[in-house]
C-alpha cells in the first residue's frame, strides 16, 4: 500500500476503532530502500540513485514510501496489544540461492520490470521536475542493471499484527 496511504498512524487508529473486543488486525508492506547483501548495488548504480530520489521524494509529498519499518509502533501508539513484529527479505531477481527466495525474488523482479514507469513517471516529472524522456532513460538504466546476474539487489518486507484488547485499557 505503500505510496497510496498518506496517514499511517490515522489508519491504524481506525483500524483499532472497527475491530471488535479481541480481533486481530494484521499489516504488510515495505521498506522500499534497495540494498544488496554483498555490497553489488552501490551509489553509483542507477538504481540506487534513483530509489534514493524516489524516497526523498516521496517524503516531500508527506507519503512515508518505507512503511514497513514503522507498522510495528503505529499498532502500539494505536492501541493494539501483544504486537509482533517480522521482517523478511525481498529479492530482485532469481539470485537467492534457497528455491523459495528465487521464486519470490523472480516474481518481484516482475512487478518491478512492469511498473517502473507507473510508479516513476508522476512522481519524477510532477515533483521532480524531470521530463519524460529523463524519466524513459532512468528506467532503461534500471532494467539493464536489474538484468544483470551479479546485481543482487533486494528491500524488506515487513509484517506486524496485533490484538485489539478483549476489555478497554485503563490508565
Amino acid at each position: 500500500m505503500g505510496n497510496g496511504i498518506r496517514d499511517w498512524p490515522r489508519l491504524n487508529r481506525q483500524c483499532f476503532e472497527n475491530t471488535k473486543p479481541g480481533g486481530w488486525v494484521e499489516f504488510i508492506d515495505l521498506d522500499l530502500t534497495w540494498t544488496s547483501p554483498d555490497g553489488s548495488l552501490t551509489d553509483e548504480h542507477s538504481s540506487k540513485r534513483f530509489n534514493n530520489e524516489f524516497i526523498k521524494a516521496s517524503r516531500d509529498t508527506n507519503i512515508e514510501p518505507c512503511p514497513g519499518l514503522y507498522l510495528e509502533g503505529w499498532m502500539k501508539d494505536a492501541g493494539f496489544q501483544g504486537v509482533q513484529a517480522e521482517k523478511f527479505v525481498w529479492p530482485v531477481g532469481t539470485w537467492p540461492k534457497e528455491k523459495h527466495l528465487k521464486e519470490v525474488g523472480a516474481w518481484n523482479y516482475l512487478q518491478i520490470m512492469e511498473g517502473l514507469e507507473a510508479f516513476t513517471y508522476a512522481l519524477f516529472t510532477r515533483h521532480l521536475g524531470y521530463s519524460k524522456a529523463e524519466v524513459e532513460v532512468i528506467c532503461a538504466n534500471i532494467r539493464k542493471e536489474m538484468k544483470d546476474p551479479k546485481m543482487h539487489a533486494m528491500f524488506y518486507l515487513h509484517v506486524a499484527y496485533g490484538q485489539k484488547p478483549e476489555s478497554p485499557v485503563t490508565s
